[in-house]
């Protein structure tokens, strides 16, 4: 049996919530020896060429970095296999399907970080999901299977906030160090076959959807607290806004909602970002 340390790990995922977990493994010197993240992608309205954030954690740490447009074909297949003979893949929001042929290929096979006490909440959105939705969540790990996080698990817990509902991108810090702990947790006992892992309950699972950008449309004539909920679930995109007329062709205004809380069942705004304008105030926008 290899010393945890010596065990050939690939891990894949590409945001922030990837590095993460990633820092969490490394704060108990499990360090993957290889990173696969989606390739580099153009943003902002100069459409500067990205790196995503897990390749750049790997650049500092020194590790390879592999990024194909899609793992589906046969030919990527081999490039993974023939990169190392490996013994466990590690995912947390890699972004892109996983073929069988893929998860297969490690000793110990694929583990999944999934913020979500699942099967509740599967799919693509479950921190802003939670938010919007509920007043707790958690994290699972999962051994992966092919299709959308329904492999048996392996490990969960219940994720512990002191105010709810956070923003997103406090839940994922959260989430990302509790999951990369859990890991860490896991791995030792998972390659000595110490851990049974158990099917989910299928029957009650429920899915998360897509976000658009439209879904951050709030009326501020709603119930605050619906509002404040999206307010904290769209902190990163597409963030919460609404449309004022404020000008004397009656053209609509979009502005974005940076900064809210809720205060004895009202929704209290704070700061705003108005169209084509820097962040204010938000006392000194409507007084405008």
């Amino acid at each position: 049996m290899k010393n945890i340390n010596d065990l050939n790990i690939a891990f894949f995922g590409s945001p922030q919530m990837a590095v993460y977990v990633l820092d969490a493994l490394l704060a108990r010197k499990i360090k993957p020896n290889l990173i696969i993240s989606q390739p580099d992608k153009r943003v902002g309205r100069g459409l500067l060429l990205t790196k995503p954030p897990a390749k750049i954690w790997a650049e500092k740490n020194n590790i390879p970095v592999f990024q194909p447009n899609t793992l589906t074909n046969q030919e990527i297949v081999q490039t993974i296999t023939n990169k190392g003979v490996w013994d466990l893949f590690i995912v947390a929001a890699y972004g892109k399907i996983i073929p069988q042929s893929i998860l297969d290929i490690p000793k110990y096979g694929t583990l999944n970080v999934h913020p979500s006490l699942l099967p509740h909440l599967r799919g693509a959105s479950p921190i802003q999901s939670a938010i919007l939705e509920d007043n707790e969540t958690g994290v699972t790990i999962m051994l992966m299977d092919e299709q959308m996080d329904h492999g048996p698990i392996i490990m969960q817990q219940k994720t512990e906030t002191q105010n709810w509902p956070p923003r997103t991108s406090e839940l994922l810090k959260i989430t990302g160090a509790q999951g990369g702990k859990m890991l860490a947790e896991i791995i030792p006992k998972w390659v000595e076959n110490k851990i049974q892992p158990r099917e989910q309950d299928h029957k009650n699972a429920t899915f998360t959807k897509k976000i658009q950008k439209e879904d951050g449309l709030i009326n501020l004539n709603e119930d605050s607290l619906k509002n404040f909920r999206k307010i904290q679930a769209f902190d990163i995109w597409p963030r919460a806004y609404f449309y004022t007329e404020t000008n004397p062709q009656c053209k609509k205004t979009r502005v974005i909602i940076t900064d809210a809380s809720l205060e004895n069942k009202k929704l209290i705004i704070k700061k705003v970002i108005p169209e084509n304008k820097k962040e204010m105030d938000y006392n000194i926008f409507i007084q405008r």
